[in-house]
């Protein structure tokens, strides 16, 4: 899910020091193998001066990348590199790689072309990038043909006629509607984001409302329940938290959600309460269980807003992986797997 959000910055800072005339290059991951920090499709760009923007392991692998990255920049060739993280490999390069798996990467100098993918980005729409990695061709996709490769799935290498194509699949990811600008949802507005959800912050409150307490790139829409569904629409795969802190306001909220689509409805607040707000609602809650979550969030014993926006976070991103939360030392699986990754396609 976290792709689209650091392919975004990524690119962001890319066009940037490309418009500025400063020679750079893009370093992406094509292929895991094994255990592995980062996935397919994630990207680093590095500037002539070294510096930086992005990441492609949990931090053992950018120093030797980025000095790849500066001779591909001197060169003008782009490089094909791939690192092992068995302990042999690690031995031989002192790259101190955490992860015993192998990880290759695309390291390209960057085009014109690259800083056009900034605009898709913008638009939220879906595409896919075909980059031949041989000839360094690049095939932009989006609208229809774009529709069999983004139903497959992830990012990946594949090969076709003797080529090596890498297809950089790059999906929106869900929406989070916070309905409440207070003070605690400032916390949960702000984790969300930095996780990958593309997060709106609605309230009728317009005072509330402001990019000193919910920065960019964070959506802030001014409405009340009546004229929520026409302000924000919300998809099946979408979130919504209510956290109003107001009886009244929060079952209104509510009552315009549930007409939607939208996959997970958290309500903060005591279990009594999200019932009594069902019951004026004309529901028990039965025919909405599998979506309506109150009190939000997983049971890890949270004190402060800061800890409930964590507790309410994990349980989204539980919901959308389609995984029973649990501590990772009891999960006899591997933890990137295809089945999950599935689960939780962008």
């Amino acid at each position: 899910m976290k792709a689209w959000l650091e392919t975004r910055q990524v690119l962001t800072q890319l066009a940037a020091w490309h418009g500025a005339g400063v020679p750079c290059a893009l370093a992406t991951v094509i292929r895991v193998q094994g255990s592995a920090y980062r996935h397919e499709g994630a990207k680093m760009v590095v500037a002539a001066d070294g510096g930086h923007v992005g990441n492609v392991s949990g931090g053992c692998l950018e120093a030797d990348v980025r000095e790849v990255a500066l001779r591909v920049i001197r060169t003008g060739v782009a490089e094909r590199r791939e690192y092992c993280g068995s302990a042999g490999e690690i031995a031989a390069w002192d790259l101190g790689v955490g992860c015993e798996g192998v990880v290759e990467l695309f390291i390209e100098p960057v085009t014109d072309a690259r800083v056009m993918e900034c605009a898709r980005i913008e638009a939220e729409l879906p595409f896919v990038v075909l980059t031949d990695l041989t000839t360094g061709a690049r095939e932009t996709v989006d609208g229809e043909e774009a529709v069999a490769l983004l139903a497959v799935g992830e990012s990946r290498l594949v090969h076709d006629a003797g080529r090596a194509i890498f297809a950089d699949v790059l999906r929106p990811p869900p929406r989070l509607l916070v309905v409440s600008a207070g003070d605690d949802a400032r916390h949960l507005a702000t984790l969300a984001s930095a996780v990958g959800f593309r997060v709106v912050v609605a309230d009728h409150r317009p005072g509330l409302l402001t990019a000193e307490r919910f920065p960019v790139p964070i959506r802030l829409v001014e409405t009340d329940a009546a004229r929520l569904g026409e302000r924000i629409v919300l998809g099946a795969d979408d979130f919504a938290v209510v956290m109003t802190h107001h009886f009244a306001d929060d079952t209104e909220y509510l009552r315009a959600l549930l007409r939607g689509p939208a996959r997970y409805l958290g309500v903060l607040g005591p279990r009594q309460r999200t019932e009594r707000i069902l019951r004026l609602l004309g529901t028990d809650g039965t025919v909405h269980a599998n979506r309506i979550f109150g009190p939000v969030g997983l049971d890890i014993g949270t004190d402060g807003a800061e800890q409930v926006a964590l507790a309410v976070v994990a349980e989204m991103l539980a919901v959308r992986s389609g995984r029973r939360p649990r501590s990772l030392r009891e999960r006899s699986a591997p933890i990137h797997t295809d089945v999950d990754v599935g689960a939780s396609a962008e």
